[in-house]
């Protein structure tokens, strides 16, 4: 790979992993707008593997936690705040990944283009800015029922979709529930760890079928890369959120929606 291309995509993964616009879409963009060859399997298991690390070990204390009491409350101990929260998670991640058994093939090959990434970064990314203004914002994560939790799994079913923004969609979800900001974005990166690993575990599956070489010291540094860059997304995201609000990540969505418009029609 081209030095500047692996700084450029692994730096992407990491910061738009876990913002609300997209980085299935940023990952499919920059490489059409700029030329670039496809960076192929290893290096997107690379950048995958790097914002999980970021996840897991920014909610190192809570996953711990969470692990803990789930595994007593299996065993017939008494439900929990974190208990339930990990049982949330497990839940949540169902409608996305059956979603993926069912349509991936057609999602990546109907579905990946730059106008449908345009139409779904400026649909969902109004959506967004709709949930925040009218959101009640007046309960945490450790607050959702189960009825919550599947209407949460199945906005992340949408994620699918390029364009659409998994943290978005389920943030969306959640701000419409009544979850203040924070809880919103709490759940949705705990809710992407079993995703990211689902997604990891498939296409490490799709690269073992292949004889593709292997360029080590792009897939090691980009891992670092975006495993550092996520971890100082979700870090300052998260302090800045309650005084920024979506409306940035709305604007930043709409006009690139427009750009992406102006340059494919």
């Amino acid at each position: 790979m081209d030095p500047v291309q692996m700084v450029v995509l692994a730096l992407l993964q990491g910061l738009t992993e876990f913002l609300p616009i997209s980085s299935s879409a940023h990952l499919i963009l920059v490489p059409v707008l700029t030329g670039w060859r496809d960076q192929g399997l290893a290096f997107d298991v690379a950048v995958h593997i790097g914002t999980l690390a970021a996840v897991m070990w920014y909610f190192r204390q809570e996953l711990t936690a969470m692990a803990r009491e789930w595994g007593l409350s299996v065993a017939g101990g008494e439900s929990t705040p974190n208990s339930r929260l990990a049982w949330a998670v497990l839940l949540g991640t169902i409608p996305a990944g059956l979603a993926g058994l069912l349509f991936k093939g057609f999602i990546e090959t109907g579905l990946r283009s730059p106008l449908v990434i345009a139409a779904t970064t400026i649909i969902f990314g109004l959506l967004l800015w709709w949930a925040d203004a009218q959101g009640r914002r007046e309960r945490d994560e450790h607050t959702l029922g189960w009825r919550d939790v599947l209407l949460i799994g199945c906005a992340q079913a949408l994620a699918l979709i390029p364009g659409t923004s998994r943290s978005g969609i389920t943030m969306t979800a959640a701000l419409m529930l009544g979850l203040t900001r924070e809880g919103a974005a709490r759940f949705s990166f705990l809710l992407s760890i079993p995703i990211i690993l689902l997604a990891g575990g498939v296409k490490t599956l799709d690269l073992l079928q292949t004889d593709a070489p292997v360029e080590w010291l792009a897939l090691i540094l980009g891992t670092l890369l975006s495993a550092v860059s996520a971890y100082l997304c979700i870090h300052w995201f998260l302090k800045l959120l309650e005084r920024v609000g979506m409306l940035p990540f709305v604007i930043y969505r709409l006009l690139l929606g427009l750009f992406l418009f102006y340059v494919f029609v």
